[in-house]
């Protein structure tokens, strides 16, 4: 059953036409991931999903249910949740307090303590660094916090927007390690991803974005063994 469909979303930025009928599903369950070079729209496509853009035309479904024009803080409460690109952690505040800011639209104390521990146990690292300004954290560590302030919202779906970049590949294989494990433990996933290698590694089914358009859809694996997106993405050939 599909939790997300975008259907045939236009959004423009002035005069550019950033994205351009763009269509795809993500099923419950799923890791879907969105591959392409810059300015292809990645960041547009999520963008537009959580509200932070209004699209010119077109619609997105939710659980069936249409989320066009619905406030942002309406849509985390719904179960959707968005660790953007640059991680956008408040910096000046403790990385305990960037946790707590994850959970701001519930109320339920019993539930915001287990999520907060079982996202300490997913980033024992943060665990270490509570109290510290989150400003101070290494890049590894502020993605960290952005996927787990991101966590305690207890989202359906969870939308990551280039996890891995700037990081180095050790960190990199650890942050994918945790999002195997967070969808494992029952949260959909939607990633975009400049390392098309790592994203096709761990996601289901995926899509090849070009110029604000979907140009390929498959089954993740097929994807990468594919002639195009080899020499295209992942440097082969």
């Amino acid at each position: 059953m599909a939790l997300l469909t975008v259907k045939q979303l236009d959004v423009h930025y002035g005069a550019i036409h950033a994205l351009k009928g763009l269509s795809l599903t993500v099923e419950a369950g799923q890791i879907v991931t969105l591959i392409g070079s810059n300015g292809a729209g990645k960041t547009t496509t999520l963008k537009t999903i959580s509200s932070l853009l209004r699209p010119t035309s077109g619609d997105i479904l939710f659980d069936g249910q249409s989320i066009v024009g619905r406030p942002t803080h309406e849509l985390v409460r719904l179960g959707i949740a968005h660790a953007p690109e640059g991680r956008g952690i408040f910096a000046n505040l403790t990385v305990d307090e960037n946790l707590e800011m994850g959970a701001y639209v519930r109320r339920d104390k019993v539930g915001i303590a287990a999520d907060r521990e079982r996202a300490l146990t997913l980033f024992p690292r943060l665990r270490e660094r509570l109290t510290q300004s989150a400003g101070t954290l290494s890049g590894g560590e502020q993605q960290m916090l952005a996927i787990g302030r991101a966590l305690l919202a207890r989202p359906r779906l969870l939308l990551l927007d280039e996890p891995s970049l700037g990081l180095a590949p050790q960190v990199v294989r650890t942050i994918f390690d945790i999002i195997r494990d967070i969808n494992a433990s029952g949260t959909t996933i939607l990633l975009v991803e400049q390392n098309a290698h790592m994203a096709l590694g761990v996601a289901h089914f995926g899509y090849v974005l070009e110029v604000g358009q979907i140009v390929m859809a498959d089954r993740a694996e097929t994807l990468a063994k594919s002639d195009e997106v080899r020499k295209a993405y992942l440097g082969v050939g």
